[in-house]
């Protein structure tokens, strides 16, 4: 669905999130990416990039670190999936010759119609606000680093891989 930058973008983007209060928070690349199980290095990258498109602002020296740039209320999944992605304008169909929208549709069109709309409606509709919130009602709000409770089990939102690659 999108690649590693989007990935570890949204990740950055989303801890900062959880922390936001209007700036006065700020962590580093190296506490966003030990929160969220990533690589420093990247992570930086991903947060220059970032704070280069106005969405996170960085603080150098000692008490800087990064903070939301504006209120996660106005940024979107798709604010930042624009910066890594390209959108996919190819008519071709994956899972068949031809063209869709062209001759008979394939097996899967409709699925795969569907699909691309609601990834569509969740990137255009769902801001950063949504992580702020959970962390609120989970009880992690700002300054707290005292250990959480261990991450119970819970299906990935990944499709289960078949045979290994």
């Amino acid at each position: 669905m999108y690649g590693k930058q989007t990935e570890t973008a949204i990740a950055a983007i989303s801890k900062l999130a959880e922390v936001y209060d209007s700036g006065k928070t700020r962590l580093s690349a190296s506490e966003i990416a030990k929160s969220r199980g990533l690589q420093g290095p990247f992570v930086a990258k991903m947060l220059t990039v970032l704070s280069q498109a106005g969405l996170v602002q960085g603080m150098p020296g000692p008490g800087g670190g990064y903070s939301l740039a504006k209120p996660p209320s106005r940024i979107k999944l798709y604010d930042v999936f624009t910066l890594f992605e390209r959108e996919d304008n190819d008519p071709n169909c994956p899972f068949g010759g031809g063209t869709c929208g062209i001759g008979e549709a394939c097996a899967v069109h409709d699925k795969l119609v569907a699909v691309q709309g609601a990834v569509n409606d969740l990137l255009k509709h769902t801001t950063f606000d949504e992580f702020r919130k959970l962390a609120v009602e989970r009880g992690e709000t700002v300054g707290t680093s005292g250990k959480k409770k261990p991450a119970k089990k819970r299906e990935s939102f990944r499709a289960a891989v078949r045979g290994g690659r």
